[in-house]
């Protein structure tokens, strides 16, 4: 068994990296986000849910949820927001200021990173290289959260990642970034995509290594003993006729303690934990395959089409086949109707 549970999850609700920005600001300057449902359709019209992150690539500021705590933010560090929620990005604790634009004035550019100047006097595009306090890296990180995403509701409505034990590839996707901002080249969006990715799971993984020993959710859940060898155990063979007495065996605890250890850390008990993950595999073989919806059902284990799509409207509230026509509306050639 080798199942790597969170990029199993990663690969299947589709994460992804788009639209970056360069900010920069002089004197007293803020910036603000509105929540992320609100722009998604706009920045990232592939993705369900969407998150903002900011690099300090330059000088300091502050950076909150709006109405919360500010955090100090300095070189080298970052800040996400996974929930969407809005926020503010700012020369000083507690400014407010208009909705950050996801975009140059007028809309369209042709390549990105784009840069903002934000100060006192005046707002607008700036050359990369003009002086100022602080500098920011800004981007957009999406991914699926239907029909199953047990990594997004398990993270922190803000993560800060300080520099300090952070300057390997972190350090480089900055210095690249405001590298591609003043002399962009050919293949320079899909690589900051690609690191502002890395990036995402790097936070994340830090997130687990600091969670308290009590801690409960799927990440706490992972990195246990005894239930992070329970979802390896069902991530690695899904389509496997489980059973709760099975999965103890594999474990090595009895079917009543780990059905109890469990429904503790991940919030429901294993056996509905697996129905969930084998409809997020069905939707997502229903969204990039040509297969039928009858060998889908028996790939994600279920033994016949009716009870896949039982079991798929239960929980989506849709049927299979509907769910991939409103995914993939140029349904491929070959699938079933139903």
């Amino acid at each position: 068994m080798s199942q790597d549970i969170l990029s199993d999850v990663l690969r299947s609700v589709r994460l992804r990296g788009a639209l970056f920005y360069i900010v920069s600001g002089n004197r007293t300057w803020a910036a603000e986000a509105p929540p992320s449902r609100e722009i998604a359709a706009s920045v990232m019209p592939d993705s369900e849910h969407v998150m903002e992150y900011h690099v300090v690539t330059q000088g300091s500021c502050w950076g909150a949820i709006v109405g919360e705590s500010p955090v100090r933010l300095e070189t080298g560090d970052v800040i996400l927001l996974p929930q969407g929620d809005p926020h503010v990005v700012s020369s000083a604790p507690d400014l407010r200021g208009e909705a950050t634009r996801t975009g140059p004035p007028g809309g369209k550019v042709d390549q990105l990173p784009f840069a903002l100047h934000l100060d006192a006097v005046e707002s607008g595009d700036a050359s990369p290289d003009a002086p100022c306090d602080t500098r920011l890296v800004c981007g957009f990180l999406g991914c699926d959260l239907r029909p199953f995403n047990p990594l997004i509701a398990t993270l922190p409505r803000l993560m800060h990642l300080r520099a300090a034990g952070n300057q390997g590839w972190i350090g480089e996707f900055m210095r690249y970034a405001v590298a591609e901002s003043r002399n962009k080249r050919p293949g320079g969006e899909a690589m900051l995509e690609r690191m502002s990715e890395m990036m995402f799971v790097d936070a994340v993984r830090r997130y687990v290594d600091g969670l308290p020993e009590d801690s409960a959710g799927w990440l706490a859940g992972m990195r246990d003993r005894f239930v992070g060898r329970a979802l390896a155990l069902l991530h690695d063979a899904p389509a496997q006729a489980w059973t709760v007495d099975e999965l103890g065996r594999g474990v090595g605890l009895s079917r009543s303690a780990l059905h109890e250890r469990f429904q503790a850390m991940i919030g429901q008990p294993p056996m509905q934990y697996l129905a969930s993950w084998r409809m997020q595999l069905g939707a997502g073989l229903l969204r990039g395959s040509s297969a039928t919806i009858a060998s889908i059902a028996q790939e994600v284990g279920y033994d016949s089409e009716a009870a896949f799509s039982k079991a798929f409207k239960r929980l989506v509230g849709v049927s299979p086949g509907a769910w991939r026509r409103f995914r993939n509306p140029e349904r491929p050639p070959g699938t079933s109707p139903s």
